[in-house]
């Protein structure tokens, strides 16, 4: 089970360095997820559910602590201990007591990245008030395209998310709260988010929840659907300048491609199978792995082939990058 919880350490462009915590694991941990994103890294979600009384497989917080104990020491410079994985983390309703054991044992801030689908649920906004930061996705302020680029299950409208942002921004005990946009262009005809209509009403849609901070960024790792591609750098930067312009550039971040944080010093135990659990968490590309993980080319590159040749992984070619995926 430990194995599979936690996925660390990760080399965030958005984070720095972060522990990962997965709290809902199952042979198909997709089937978990009540959103099924057109820009997924993990692929199309076959059955979307729609609230946790159709959870399956999720993790206890004595598995998760147990885990953190055993795990978290064995790296030095640590950013954050992140609850996301390859399920949506507000899904467990133990998530907040998780979040409370983490922080008995781990002097280190919590992060928790959500889809934004249930933080209209007064539980769900107990559960966050233990982060240090939350990280929640908004990619429209309107309905159609929230629909399309997100594909939420049944029951999950943009309104009741944009409320219950509101609702975590003004919580007495509250996490810091970042909204990521994440920006998607396309190759059909499709509803992408990234006009100067949609940009114009994510800007009135955020000045009214006042998030702390908002990151602007697109795809860039293979997608859930192929004719999603990301959005190009310059017009990114207009969105930000824009954003800057309206929230101030201490607020807007702008997340462009490429790691640049220097590696971790990590104490390896089984290094191939550190690698199998943060390909599983994305699709990662050679350089990636080895910065994550802190690995030479000589070190990594027998790995990679052998977990090649049994077919534990396999590659993959979006736009000239090669990356390796669970096969």
């Amino acid at each position: 089970m430990l194995k599979r919880i936690i996925y660390g350490p990760i080399l965030s462009r958005r984070l720095g360095r972060s522990l990962g915590i997965d709290v809902i694991k199952t042979p198909d941990t997709k089937k978990n997820c009540n959103f099924d994103c057109v820009y997924c890294q993990l692929g199309h979600v076959p059955q979307k559910i729609t609230g946790t009384d159709e959870l399956k497989g999720a993790v206890t917080p004595e598995n998760v602590v147990e885990g953190i104990h055993s795990y978290h020491k064995n790296i030095e410079d640590l950013d954050y201990i992140t609850f996301s994985g390859t399920c949506e983390p507000t899904l467990n309703p133990a998530l907040g007591e998780m979040i409370k054991g983490v922080k008995e044992i781990s002097t280190h801030p919590v992060c928790v990245i959500t889809n934004s689908s249930l933080v209209d649920n007064v539980e769900v906004r107990k559960n966050l008030a233990e982060a240090d930061l939350v990280v929640a996705t908004l990619v429209s302020g309107y309905e159609d395209t929230f629909r399309a680029i997100n594909r939420p299950a049944e029951g999950i409208e943009l309104e009741n998310i944009i409320n219950g942002l509101k609702a975590v921004r003004k919580m007495d005990k509250r996490p810091r709260l970042g909204v990521e946009v994440m920006l998607v262009d396309a190759t059909i005809d499709f509803p992408v988010n990234h006009t100067e209509r949609e940009i114009a009403r994510l800007k009135e849609v955020l000045i009214d929840i006042d998030p702390d901070e908002i990151e602007l960024l697109t795809v860039t790792r293979p997608p859930a659907e192929k004719y999603i591609v990301p959005v190009s750098d310059d017009r990114l930067r207009e969105i930000a300048i824009e954003f800057e312009n309206i929230f101030g550039k201490e607020r807007v971040k702008l997340v462009l491609k490429g790691v640049r944080k220097s590696r971790s010093i990590m104490k390896h135990g089984n290094i191939e199978e550190e690698v199998y659990d943060l390909i599983l968490r994305r699709p990662c590309t050679f350089q990636e792995i080895s910065a994550s993980l802190g690995l030479s080319k000589e070190e990594l590159t027998p790995m990679i082939e052998k977990m090649l040749s049994s077919k534990r992984i396999k590659e993959t070619i979006i736009r000239e990058k090669k990356y390796y995926k669970i096969s």
